[in-house]
Formats: C-alpha cells, sequence, structure tokens
C-alpha cells in the first residue's frame, strides 16, 4: 500500500475526520456509499464489497434499483440519499444518468452532508471533475471513475469486470487512491485530461452503441433475405471481424468497399432503396468513412475508388434531392 493510503497510527480512519484543506489519508477498507442503484451502480457496490470495502448504505427509488440492491447488496441498508452520503464516510459512489449527475452533486453540497476530505466519485464517462465541483467547494474530494463496459445489473457483470479499462479523472493527490481502487476492482486505469472526457466516452459510445445497432440493421436484413436465424449467420463473421480490427486495425478490412468494387455497392444500394430505405443512409455514411480510411491505409487506391466514390456521392445526391 502506498504510503500516503495509510492512516496515521492512533488518527481517526475516516475520511470525514480530514481537516479542510488537507491531504485526505485513508484506510485500506473504505466505508462507502451508493447513490443510484442502476446497472453500473449495484455492481461496483457489489464488486467494492468482495474487495473488502465496506459498503454501508445504497439509495435506489425505483422497483428495478430495489430489486438490484437485494441481489447484488443483500447485506446492505437501502436507504435516502441524503442518508446514503452521510453514512458514506470515506468513498460516495454517484452513479446517475448523466443529465441528472449535476443536480444530484449540487443538491447534496447544498444540503450539507457532505464533509472534506470524503471522496465523491461518479461514474459518468462524459462528464470529468466540474459536475463535482459543487462537491469540491464544500471541501470534498472529486473523482471521476468510468467503467468502459457495458452492464446488464446481474451479478454476471462481475465475472466481466477483472480487466475492464476505466476512465479515470482525479486530482494529484487522488490518483493513487483511485490507482488503488480501480486495481481492488481488477481494472485498469485509463488517465484522461478533464478538456478530452467527452471525446473519450464520444469514443466508446461510438464503438459499443452503434456496434448494437449495427448488428441489429445486419439481422434484419438478412431476415428481410429470408435468413431464420440471423445470429447464427452473423456470430463467427461478427466476432472475428471485431478480433481482427481490434489485432490489426485499417489493415482488417475486406469487402468490396475496400476493393473499390462499385458495382456491388451500387446494387446493395439499390435494394436497401427498394427493401428498407431507413438503412440507406446508414450504409452510405459508413461505406463512405470505410473507403476514407481504405484510401488512407493505402488498402485501397484512389484511382480504383472512383468509380464507388462516384456511386456514393450520387446516391447521396439523390436522398438529398
Amino acid at each position: 500500500m502506498s504510503a500516503s493510503l495509510r492512516p496515521r497510527p492512533g488518527a481517526p480512519t475516516g475520511a470525514a475526520a480530514v481537516p479542510p484543506g488537507s491531504v485526505p489519508l485513508f484506510p485500506r477498507h473504505l466505508t462507502v456509499g451508493v447513490i443510484g442503484a442502476g446497472r453500473v451502480g449495484a455492481v461496483l457496490g457489489a464488486a467494492f464489497t468482495a474487495a473488502g470495502h465496506r459498503v454501508v448504505a445504497a439509495a435506489g427509488v425505483s422497483t428495478a434499483s430495489t430489486a438490484r440492491i437485494a441481489r447484488l447488496l443483500p447485506e446492505v441498508p437501502r436507504r435516502p440519499v441524503l442518508a446514503t452520503a452521510r453514512a458514506a464516510t470515506d468513498l460516495l459512489l454517484v452513479a446517475v444518468p448523466d443529465d441528472a449527475l449535476t443536480a444530484v452533486v449540487t443538491g447534496l453540497a447544498e444540503s450539507g452532508v457532505l464533509r472534506p476530505g470524503q471522496v465523491v466519485a461518479h461514474t459518468s464517462g462524459a462528464h470529468g471533475l466540474g459536475a463535482l465541483a459543487p462537491a469540491a467547494e464544500v471541501g470534498a474530494q472529486p473523482l471521476a471513475l468510468h467503467p468502459a463496459m457495458t452492464f446488464t445489473g446481474t451479478p454476471d457483470d462481475l465475472d466481466r469486470l477483472p480487466g475492464v479499462s476505466y476512465g479515470v479523472t482525479a486530482p494529484p493527490e487522488l490518483r493513487a487512491l483511485a490507482a488503488r481502487l480501480v486495481a481492488d476492482l481488477g481494472g485498469v486505469p485509463e488517465w484522461i485530461a478533464e478538456p478530452d472526457r467527452p471525446l473519450y466516452h464520444a469514443a466508446l459510445a461510438h464503438g459499443a452503441n452503434h456496434l448494437v445497432t449495427l448488428v441489429n440493421e445486419a439481422a434484419d436484413r438478412l431476415r428481410d433475405a429470408g435468413v431464420d436465424e440471423p445470429a447464427r449467420v452473423l456470430g463467427p463473421l461478427l466476432r472475428a471481424a471485431l478480433e481482427n480490427a481490434l489485432r490489426l486495425g485499417d489493415d482488417a478490412l475486406t469487402g468490396p468497399v475496400s476493393r473499390g468494387d462499385a458495382g456491388t455497392v451500387a446494387r446493395h444500394l439499390e435494394r436497401l432503396a427498394a427493401t428498407a430505405p431507413d438503412s440507406v443512409g446508414a450504409y452510405l455514411a459508413l461505406a463512405r468513412r470505410t473507403a476514407d480510411r481504405a484510401i488512407a491505409a493505402g488498402r485501397l487506391r484512389p484511382v480504383d475508388a472512383e468509380s464507388l466514390l462516384g456511386v456514393l456521392a450520387g446516391v447521396r445526391r439523390e436522398a438529398v434531392a
């Protein structure tokens, strides 16, 4: 354990005892509260419990949140938000939707339940420390701790946590604690500068959320083509494509766009327009971006791309008209 994280002998071990303005000292096992027992908060609360931390309260008002607390945190009492914040003397984990985060933190700060030295951490990928400014103004220590993983809110998520990256934004005095917390969760810290949080989150949303849309679009078009079990067809192909893309980057590109097969792409677009016109725009945007990347990577010569780019531009003009 880092010396900066070890409590002084004879001193109170909770962060609440730290005088305003000083660098907090934390016990090995923290007293933790969770506000927002959604898919992320309940799972991370369970992971902190498994790591030996003491989760003493969880706040969640919906039926689903209540069920998650009962399932994932069976020994943890469900308490109101303010009571949870007051009980979390070392670490308060705020796992609420992005758009609600600032209002929740502001309400906590104005209520007087936060205290100097207490760490207030949020799990939003889109926000950094700025959203925690009201907490910092009353002496709490701000920390952005975002797991780069999709969650179901079930115990199965705990098996997926080892090896997960966490987008961490922390003041210098909390970097050691942040690294320790991520290690306790079995993860790896990725240090994200405050101005880069939106870009970091956009990258994850673009990759994960749009992948779901892309896969379901492909499955729907296979059903249109008469395939009864699209997942059986797509599974091996998409797993190989994902593994190759992560390993090889743009060198993993295959298919008609990377070969400059303008005729094939034109037939794709013609049939999509007749069968699923709502899919044409997404196909066009991705085909054009794929062509750009293939050209930049040297996979597609500009001269071989001319006819393809002409097809894509022509269909785009027709769509706009």
